[in-house]
């Protein structure tokens, strides 16, 4: 993962996006910024248990990856990176 590396990059917008992840995990609607990933990316395990997996674009080529247990109400970071993710390309 990138987490630090995206704090040093973006400080402001990662806070942000962190914040953001924290009290509306899974907006409705979603938004071109904030938004469930699609296809085989939409879903994500942790556990054992198949999660929705959600984006956040923290710079133009910056985004955050996350699982979002509703249940729980628990976000568990899968990606943090500087660059775009290419699995998305």
């Amino acid at each position: 993962m990138g987490w630090r590396e995206l704090c040093k990059k973006a400080p402001g917008n990662t806070l942000v996006a962190w914040q953001v992840m924290r009290t509306d995990p899974a907006p409705v609607p979603p938004t071109q910024r904030h938004h469930r990933l699609k296809g085989d990316l939409a879903t994500g395990t942790r556990s054992g248990k198949a999660l929705p997996q959600w984006q956040i674009e923290v710079t133009g080529g910056g985004r955050l990856w996350y699982l979002f247990d509703e249940d729980e109400r628990t976000c568990w970071l899968v990606l943090a990176r500087t660059g775009h993710p290419r699995q998305t390309n």
